[in-house]
């Protein structure tokens, strides 16, 4: 079995309770790709309730609503992000990239410096 490489991962504070990192950003990411809340917690293996109260604090936290939702029926329900909630994945996904790049040569010292 071989050990996967380390990875940086990024928790941005966004107030003393609420943080925004990979998980909220994967449920987001998962949102837009599927059209659901539901779905979209399933795939992360997270109750529909769980996945809701995320949202609802993203929501709160945020001048302008990240997901907005549509109650089921004929046509059925569904949910997408706001141009808000794009900007937000966008920027966090950059941040990403960004940090990763930048800390690069460190992660690679640190795989070298491993033991085997």
């Amino acid at each position: 079995m071989s050990a996967s490489p380390p990875r940086l991962t990024i928790r941005i504070g966004l107030k003393a309770d609420v943080a925004f990192g990979p998980g909220k950003a994967d449920l987001l990411q998962g949102i837009e790709e599927t059209g659901s809340i539901a779905a979209a917690g399933r795939r992360m293996g997270m109750s529909y309730k769980r996945a809701w109260y995320l949202i609802d604090t993203l929501n709160g936290y945020f001048r302008e609503p990240l997901v907005v939702s549509v109650k089921g029926g004929k046509a059925g329900g569904g949910a997408h992000l706001t141009e808000a909630g794009k900007a937000v994945l966008a920027a966090y996904r950059q941040a990403e990239r960004d940090a990763s790049a930048a800390t690069a040569a460190a992660l690679a010292t640190l795989v070298q410096l491993a033991d085997p």
